[in-house]
């Protein structure tokens, strides 16, 4: 296993999420800052769309619309000039809050839920997959899904991984023709590492972010690890490959307690790691 380290980028953020690289620009959401970001090369910030209901998963649409996840109110919205428009309204189907997502080629955004009040310390359950189609139907493609977390779209949009954090695992899943899943299996056991974020590079390995392991790692499909990133005593969140070359490895980080999230206080950061192979582009 390869051992990487990581040199500062940013801070001064609540508590970050859903990386995303797009026109030369890095894309975070907020979550507890209630705000989505653009981030430069340079460091610089611009802040895209105030998120009321707190915001998550990013997504890029096929015509070059950009939706994201409005997480506690469970709708997608549409973002143009800093205005938020709904796109889609999952609140009738999923009692509770929707989390990070991705987009396929097709423009078919497949989301992830919490499954149960995680804030109020519940028992955990079960949760559920859901596809927005363009044509605006929604639907369940997946459930006894324990905390989807961070997804990717694989092997020429054949493949769907997604995070389920407090199971230890990364699932994979078919997609048919019709945007449904199928052919349920393991891509990787991650033994005690709790995975969150998670992004995709150009020879089919996945960057994952091991929450609470303070830990960055490269899985193969299988299992086996090639690369880590340690980060200490600090929160590994969500991870996203970019920059000129793609080679960039932005890390997710959060320095703080999770009591402080709540209060607002600003402990979240993003670091870098410079990687051999680039990435896909997914999420």
């Amino acid at each position: 296993m390869q051992e990487l380290t990581t040199s500062p980028f940013v801070d001064d953020f609540v508590f970050l999420e859903s990386p995303r690289w797009h026109d030369g620009k890095l894309w975070v959401s907020d979550m507890f800052g209630c705000a989505v970001y653009t981030i430069a090369a340079d460091g610089s910030r611009t802040e895209v769309a105030k998120f009321p209901e707190r915001p998550s998963g990013i997504n890029f649409m096929p015509d070059g619309s950009v939706v994201i996840v409005s997480m506690a109110d469970r709708k997608l919205m549409k973002v143009e000039n800093g205005q938020l428009s709904e796109y889609a309204d999952l609140s009738a189907m999923l009692a509770y809050d929707i989390n990070d997502c991705v987009c396929d080629a097709k423009g078919n955004i497949y989301v992830g839920t919490f499954g149960y009040d995680v804030f109020a310390h519940q028992e955990p359950q079960p949760a559920t997959l859901t596809v927005v189609k363009p044509d605006g139907s929604i639907t369940t493609v997946a459930d006894d899904i324990h905390f989807p977390n961070g997804c990717v779209i694989a092997n020429n949009g054949k493949t769907l991984v997604v995070a389920e954090t407090f199971v230890c695992r990364l699932t994979a899943f078919d997609i048919e023709s019709d945007g449904s899943l199928s052919n349920r299996r393991v891509f990787a056991d991650m033994g005690e590492r709790t995975p969150d974020g998670i992004c995709l590079d150009a020879d089919g390995a996945i960057w994952v972010a091991c929450f609470e392991q303070g830990e960055f790692v490269r899985v193969l499909d299988g299992g086996e690890i090639t690369h880590r990133v340690d980060v200490g005593d600090r929160r590994a969140v969500a991870c996203n490959l970019g920059g000129d070359d793609g080679k960039t490895l932005y890390c997710l980080i959060y320095d703080g307690s999770l009591e402080d999230i709540p209060l607002g206080k600003r402990n979240a950061l993003i670091e870098t790691a410079r990687v051999d192979v680039a990435g896909a582009g997914s999420p």
